[in-house]
């Protein structure tokens, strides 16, 4: 059977089977992590990948080395006390990490750009642009796959793509609005692209869940998939060359692209939008040198070939109990690693044409980065996975230790301050042996520590430095950053907040290290989009703990030493200044001021691509949606079937268990007198059954409003 059916067709059969096209199922069955699979066929790794390795090992192994042998300097090996001892063993884990991050910019020295593939003399294959969505603005989502599909049409490759939204959302409002979206967007592509949509009633699993439920359901009728988030852009030609480049290569099993930051208005969103930009290609070129075809999948604005991906990419529950056992949260490093496993390449794209957007405060980024700690954790049950390659596990490894590394530096400082009582509180002991002579003094060699913190700091700053020398060069880049001085302004800005932020970071990150160890599970909220900013109140409750921290710190190391109280005075500085720098944060005026002087600007906002700016322009010209989804539906018959008509019908209840949700919302419409009664007598859970049923959204239309205050019978 042709499941490539031209637009016309497709629309045809929308009402009729809910908004959706008809099944076409791709098996996908969970993997086996004790078991690799046994066959498969790996390329020979080419040489320009094994170059970049060697950068990149000799890069984190030699400087790794020099630092811990320097540092055995500043204390006498022979008489090492054990906080010294832990001293040193936290501070090689922290110097390898920032090694290994700068040896990854320096291998990306040595790669090549990618050859852009032949067109295919024939191109029968169809591709889904799916978005999976949870709760979210569909205004937004709808305006940016319009401005995609308008894009295609434009270089005419429309009739290669498919739009698909998959929605997981769980409020009936945000669920109505959904369905009037996507009835607009329907329309504005009539004849030019189908429009497919679907809400789950059972969130299992979460956003991997919903794609894995898309894939068995509707996956045999797509070639690839190229899955996007909510806040999502890729322009038409970066969509069509995704789609060559898989062609060109059918042993290609996901092409991730590097996707760049765009839209930021608030204070601390431009600072990332900057940091992406300028250092952003330098760390993405690095990671491509020396992964090969070993890369990596960011979950997002990537293309997957479908049947590779339901072959080798269903992922089984893990035993245990939440967090670390049940579902796999962070499912995209894991599938990346399962596709490579089954003998297909995983590579990374080094065009451009690839957005998404960025948290707009410090609190937002902490709340998803719960979310992501969990998950990455999570992979230390699964990094041992049989038949896994050994670059596969790097990958995992090095998602592990992202969040690891935040109370790793944390016990670093710990260690430090236990030195400095110890040193205060405890005399020396002189003579360590019966009839010793001579007595053994202390040693601390303060100039070769001082040696040996400006190398550390040397290089952490390579990544940033490589990204700046590149920014410099790029005529493109310099112009949109303000011309040279706005640049380096701007560079030395984004590095000196940077500094600020990354000890609030540091006390964030390990508090959510340190529940999940507890088996705290992080639940599934939507994440904040666009701006919103943060209140004085919300600021203080959120860090209210890190200014008393830095406060109580600073106290008790000024009596021990003031001295040591200067060297740790950039780290407390920021914990002090924290509810300030989150309330700073989330300021719209902040951002836009600095970007008024030029500062933290970035090329797209100089000369803002078309696909933004026509996005930009769809969401200022659309309806307002609606505020009371079920107050919308019962009095607008025409977006009621339009409802009714572009959901799929929901799940019957398991017989002998029905729903006491529907059955108490029913009762309560045959309760209520009025419309106004009603909606404030409906539970969360009870307006979604009300929004699924068809009957039941008729029973609400015939409630009559309440009558007006004056009015008598």
């Amino acid at each position: 059977m042709d499941y490539h059916l031209s637009s016309a067709v497709a629309y045809e059969q929308v009402g009729a089977t809910g908004g959706m096209p008809p099944e076409t199922p791709l098996a996908m069955p969970p993997q086996d992590l004790r078991h690799g699979p046994s066959h498969r066929e790996w390329q020979r790794t080419s040489g320009a990948v094994l170059y970049a390795r060697f950068i990149l090992l000799a890069t984190t192994a030699g400087v790794s080395t020099y630092g811990v042998y320097q540092m055995l300097q500043v204390v006498r090996f022979a008489s090492m006390t054990f906080l010294q001892g832990l001293m040193i063993f936290f501070f090689a884990v922290s110097l390898g990490w920032i090694a290994f991050a700068a040896g990854s910019v320096l291998a990306g020295a040595s790669k090549r750009r990618d050859p852009i593939p032949a067109a295919p003399e024939s191109d029968t294959s169809l591709t889904a642009l799916l978005m999976p969505i949870y709760n979210e603005d569909p205004v937004r989502t709808t305006s940016a796959l319009q401005a995609m599909a308008e894009g295609l049409q434009g270089i005419g490759a429309n009739h290669r793509f498919e739009i698909v939204v998959i929605s997981d959302s769980t409020n009936a409002d945000a669920w109505i609005r959904e369905t009037a979206a996507i009835d607009l967007l329907r329309k504005a592509l009539a004849g030019v692209m189908p429009v497919w949509y679907r809400r789950r009633w059972q969130n299992v699993a979460r956003k991997s869940g919903n794609v894995e439920d898309f894939v068995t359901r509707w996956g045999a009728r797509y070639d690839h998939m190229i899955v996007l988030d909510a806040d999502s852009l890729i322009d038409a030609p970066t969509l069509l060359r995704l789609v060559q480049d898989m062609q060109a290569d059918p042993a290609l099993g996901i092409l991730q692209t590097a996707p760049q930051l765009i839209g930021a208005r608030t204070f601390f969103g431009r600072l990332q939008q900057f940091a992406a930009c300028v250092y952003g290609p330098v760390i993405t070129r690095g990671l491509s040198a020396w992964s090969g075809d070993s890369g990596n999948y960011w979950g997002h604005n990537a293309i997957i070939r479908m049947r590779a991906f339901a072959e080798n990419c269903g992922l089984p529950l893990l035993k245990g109990r939440k967090p670390f056992g049940g579902h796999i949260l962070s499912h995209d490093f894991v599938e990346a690693a399962l596709m490579r496993r089954g003998g297909l390449k995983v590579r990374m794209a080094d065009y451009g044409g690839s957005w998404e957007e960025s948290p707009p405060s410090l609190i937002d980024v902490a709340v998803r980065d719960r979310r992501w700690a969990q998950g990455n954790l999570q992979h230390m049950k699964i990094v041992g996975t049989a038949g896994l390659s050994f670059v596969s596990r790097l990958h995992l490894g090095i998602g592990i230790m992202s969040y690891l590394s935040s109370p790793l530096w944390l016990m670093m400082l710990g260690v430090g301050f236990a030195l400095a009582v110890q040193s205060h509180l405890i005399r020396p002991e002189y003579f360590n042996h019966d009839f010793q002579l001579f007595p053994t003094w202390p040693r601390f060699d303060i100039e070769l520590m001082m040696t040996l913190f400006w190398f550390s700091m040397v290089v952490l700053l390579i990544p940033k430095t490589l990204g700046l020398i590149r920014a410099l060069l790029s005529r493109r880049i310099r112009r949109g950053c303000g011309g040279v001085i706005g640049l380096i302004a701007s560079f030395l800005l984004e590095t000196i907040l940077s500094a600020l932020y990354a000890p609030i970071l540091m006390l964030v990150q390990s508090r959510h290290v340190f529940e999940v160890f507890m088996g705290r599970d992080s639940g599934w909220k939507p994440q904040r989009r666009g701006g919103g900013g943060t209140s004085w109140g919300d600021a203080w409750h959120f860090h209210n703990r890190h200014l008393l921290l830095s406060c109580m710190t600073a106290v008790i190391i000024y009596f021990l030493s003031p001295s040591l109280l200067a060297w740790v005075s950039p780290a407390l500085l920021g914990l002090f200044l924290a509810v300030p720098l989150s309330r700073a944060s989330g300021s719209e005026s902040l951002g836009m001021g600095l970007r008024r002087v030029a500062l933290l600007r970035t090329p797209e906002e100089l000369d803002e691509p078309a696909l933004v700016a026509r996005r930009k322009a769809l969401i200022a010209h659309a309806p307002a949606p609606p505020e009371d989804g079920l107050r919308y539906l019962a009095r607008n018959r025409d977006a009621r079937l339009t409802h009714i008509d572009g959901n799929l019908a929901r799940p019957a209840d398991p017989r002998g268990k029905p729903d006491p949700h529907a059955f108490t919302a029913e009762q309560k419409l045959i309760d209520a007198r009025t419309l106004e009664e009603i909606l404030q007598w409906l539970t969360p859970v009870e307006r979604v059954e009300v929004a699924s049923d068809a009957r039941l959204l008729n029973q609400l239309a015939l409630l009559p409003d309440a009558p007006h205050p004056g009015f008598t019978i």
